[in-house]
């Protein structure tokens, strides 16, 4: 037990440097192409974050284990939002632009509503079983395909609202060894914490199901943590909302699609609870635009959504 809890302290460690690594790699690329810190943060930032989830859900899926490759995104998607931008909002107002009111933001809660009708088809229409078929996967990699397509075709090139034309440029052969050594200490030290907090965790006889949405979703989603109070810290808080809305479209077009086509994946151990909390954290970035129509994510909604995740952890514990 003690090793467990000093590897854990040690992926905390390597997750916490490589966050701070990676943003500053990626920040520079995007100064430097050209590129906005949102699409910067959808993709570099947003699926090298996810690379846990997605290495934990393909080895649970190759396993038969539907509960931890379901639990562990639908876990991961409710903490990135909920917590990881509950806290980003405490830390720096975030703006939130036309284009992810438009697009963005809207496309993300499709995508929820698309899983919860493919996920829970026989509850719904009565047609086939609660699950993702080998097609529902296929489904989801096409488009996760052509949201990749349209995020790069309409990129603008204008800079970022926050982004920081002051800062020391630095070379794009080192930004890109940043990019490659924050992610290595994200997927390096995300896999040690996960391995010892699971470790932990089933010594004191808990379900895979609640390991999979609070402790492995939660370790996994260290990286995205780590990210997004970095780049909340360097007043980059659209890389932070790309980094989040990137990472969650990677967790289930992605990572649920690839694990769906591996082996088909049943939603037996899904509520319509988990479900409900699930949309509800994608409807909150949509409802930040709207309260006092101010379009940006501060501290009144960052504590809104901390609050919905207090409620969600209190009600997996009495579920017990």
């Amino acid at each position: 037990m003690f090793v467990q809890f000093i590897l854990l302290f040690l992926g905390l460690g390597l997750v916490i440097w490589g966050a701070d690594t990676l943003v500053e790699g990626a920040s520079a690329i995007a100064r430097r192409f050209g590129l906005s810190e949102f699409l910067i943060g959808l993709t570099i930032v947003g699926m090298g974050t996810s690379a846990p989830e997605m290495v934990v859900s393909f080895i649970g899926a190759a396993q038969g284990n539907a509960d931890i490759s379901i639990g562990n995104v639908v876990g991961s998607n409710i903490f990135n939002t909920l917590l990881i931008l509950g806290i980003t909002g405490l830390l720096i107002s975030t703006p939130i632009t036309r284009e992810n009111r438009r697009r963005d933001i809207p496309e993300y809660i499709f995508i929820i509503l698309l899983l919860g009708c493919l996920g829970m088809k026989a509850s719904l229409f009565g047609v086939g079983v609660n699950g993702l078929t080998r097609w529902d996967g296929a489904l989801l990699l096409l488009l996760f395909v052509l949201y990749m397509w349209q995020s790069f075709r309409s990129q603008d090139a204008s800079a970022s609202p926050d982004e920081e034309h002051s800062q020391p440029e630095i070379k794009p052969w080192l930004a890109v060894l940043m990019i490659l050594g924050g992610l290595g200490g994200l997927i390096a030290g995300g896999n040690f914490f996960v391995d010892a907090a699971t470790t932990i965790a089933r010594d004191f006889g808990m379900s895979d199901k609640f390991i999979a949405i609070t402790i492995l979703a939660g370790g996994t989603s260290m990286p995205e943590l780590a990210t997004c109070v970095a780049a909340a810290i360097k007043k980059k808080g659209q890389m932070a909302l790309g980094n989040i809305i990137g990472s969650n479209l990677f967790n289930v077009l992605l990572i649920l699609g690839g694990s769906a086509l591996i082996s088909p994946l049943s939603f037996g151990s899904i509520t319509w609870v988990d479900l409900g909390i699930l949309l509800a954290s994608a409807l909150s970035l949509l409802t930040a635009c709207w309260t006092y129509r101010k379009n940006q994510l501060d501290w009144v909604d960052g504590l809104i959504m901390l609050a919905l995740f207090a409620g969600y952890m209190s009600y997996l514990i009495i579920r017990l």
